[in-house]
């Protein structure tokens, strides 16, 4: 066998073996369930069924691949402690809302429509304890804003 035909082989064979299953037709993480409610400061409340994302290995899949998500559906990436989160796009077809949340579950920075597949990462520019996703558009129709509160187990009272 050919030098150049054993190798290509071997980079096919690595291939099938560690990159295909990262792509669309990975096995899908099935993500914990539960509901979040979001209050305004103008009384309203706003409830969410989520998917919690905790695990490194979740919070890297997050929503990528996914073609749609119901309106009153989203995805909650917590972590373990504070700190500057930074997300992006890439592999991700909806766009997205994201409100990054303090300890408390308080909202203290918004990003609006975000962009499908970009590769730009997005930051909460200061410590954060979570992050929710919901469909692009939401924040802005329910009115949701900074300083408003989630309420989810996950944040301290």
């Amino acid at each position: 066998m050919s030098f150049l035909k054993k190798h290509l082989q071997h980079a096919i064979l690595v291939w099938v073996i560690i990159l295909a299953p990262i792509g669309p037709g990975a096995a899908q993480i099935v993500f914990e369930k539960d509901t979040l409610t979001i209050f305004s400061a103008t009384g309203n409340a706003h409830r969410f069924n989520i998917e919690i994302a905790s695990s490194n290995e979740e919070r890297s899949q997050g929503l990528m691949y996914r073609k749609s998500m119901a309106v009153n559906a989203g995805m909650l990436f917590v972590y373990e402690k504070p700190n500057n989160v930074t997300m992006w796009m890439k592999n991700t077809y909806i766009p997205l809302d994201m409100l990054f949340l303090n300890s408390e579950g308080r909202i203290v920075y918004i990003k609006e429509n975000t962009t499908p597949h970009s590769t730009k990462t997005i930051s909460s520019d200061q410590d954060v304890i979570g992050v929710l996703e919901l469909n692009a558009g939401t924040a802005f129709r329910l009115g949701i804003k900074i300083g408003d509160i989630a309420q989810h187990h996950f944040f301290q009272k």
